[in-house]
Order: structure tokens, then C-alpha cells, then sequence
């Protein structure tokens, strides 16, 4: 049928266009995911950037990236940041639309009421880029004020200084999405930490600070 919603991965929707296209899940550890960031670095973040452009391209008409505020992932709510990559849309091109008093958290435009994931990790402020920033300021004069905002990258890029490493075999470390950890090796600006909720994971040292 020519009303049937068709669902792929981005890979397998190279070559194809829709009249409207819908993006979820674009929230940093997802998209860019986190491991190809750990394990590739830039490389990886590049095409993850790649996989971004191909989405985008499939539609004709409409574009629909969501964002969620809060994920369950290996059991556990973990509170959600906005992808890098949506800093870099064009912001003309941008409506953002707030879901705030639906969630009813602390959230894009909500207020600071108890949230409906009562087990979800706080989530005290937003997290906002500069792009992502610019799109919302286009809709201020029509909108309740925004959130506040939390300035700076999310996270450290990594550098191929040639320096040391910070850590050592059986520092304990903590990363953002996986938690604490310890050190198992140091291979330059890599490290392989047993994390104690994920287990076995090779990182870049610029990821994780001291436990």
C-alpha cells in the first residue's frame, strides 16, 4: 500500500526518498553511538556523521528527529542528551517543538515538576548547543522562556599528543554512559577498563576521568 509505513536501518535506506521521514533516537550514545566513538574516535564519529547526512537525505518533504529525555538501557533509566549532529542543521530550516508539558519533567520547555520516570536519574537542566540554541530562539517570541542551559562540549575530544597516559593498570575511572570502572590496559590514548555494570570495554582516555 502507498499509506504503509516502511521501517530500515540507515544503511539499507541508501538510494531511497520518502515524502517525510522520521529520525528517533537522536541523543548522544545512540547517534553518534558510543561505541564507535570508544573504539574508532574520530573516524568513527565521522561516519556516524555520514550515516546523519544519508537519513536526512531520504526525505522530500519533512524531516522528524526526536529526542527523548529519558532512556532505559541494560535495565536502567539514564537521562538523555541532544546528538551533536543536530548542532549542525541549518537553523532556518528548524522547527523545534517542545514536549515539555506532556513529560511533565525537567525537560525542553517543562517545568520542574515531578516526572513521570520516577526512577530516571535527575535531570536538573538542559543540555543545549549553540545551533540547537538558535533554532529555539525562532520560536522564543511565540514560547513559554526556555531552559536553562549547560555551556561547553559534551564530550572531550581526543588528542594524539603523544603524552602519557593519565591513568595506569587499576586506576579506578568513571565514563559517562558506562559508569565506574577499572583499568585493565594502556595502549596509548586507549584504555581497556572492566566496567562494573557493562563489563570488558575499550575507551579512549579522553572519555572516562579518575573514579
Amino acid at each position: 500500500s502507498s499509506d504503509a509505513v516502511s521501517i530500515m536501518t540507515l544503511h539499507s535506506a541508501k538510494g531511497l526518498e520518502f515524502n517525510r521521514v522520521f529520525l528517533p533516537g537522536w541523543e548522544e550514545g545512540l547517534f553518534p553511538h558510543q561505541r564507535s566513538l570508544d573504539e574508532s574516535g574520530r573516524d568513527g564519529l565521522e561516519e556516524e556523521r555520514r550515516l546523519a547526512y544519508v537519513g536526512i537525505t531520504r526525505a522530500r518533504k519533512n524531516i522528524h528527529i526526536t529526542v527523548a529525555q529519558n532512556r532505559r538501557i541494560h535495565g536502567l533509566w539514564q537521562s538523555a542528551l541532544p546528538s551533536r549532529f543536530l548542532d549542525e542543521l541549518p537553523p532556518d530550516v528548524v522547527e523545534v517543538t517542545d514536549t515539555g508539558s506532556s513529560y511533565g519533567g525537567y525537560n525542553y520547555g517543562g517545568q520542574a515538576t515531578a516526572s513521570r520516570f520516577d526512577k530516571s536519574a535527575p535531570f536538573a537542566a538542559s543540555y543545549e548547543t549553540p545551533g540547537w540554541k538558535r533554532a529555539r530562539a525562532q520560536q522564543a517570541a511565540r514560547t513559554s522562556p526556555g531552559p536553562k542551559t549547560i555551556e561547553g562540549n559534551l564530550v572531550a575530544r581526543s588528542s594524539d599528543s603523544g603524552a602519557p597516559s593519565r591513568f595506569s593498570v587499576g586506576s579506578k575511572v568513571l565514563h559517562l554512559k558506562f559508569g565506574d570502572g577499572e583499568v585493565l590496559a594502556v595502549e596509548g590514548n586507549k584504555l581497556t577498563i572492566m566496567f562494573e555494570t557493562v563489563g570488558r570495554k575499550k575507551v579512549l582516555e579522553s572519555f572516562v576521568k579518575g573514579g
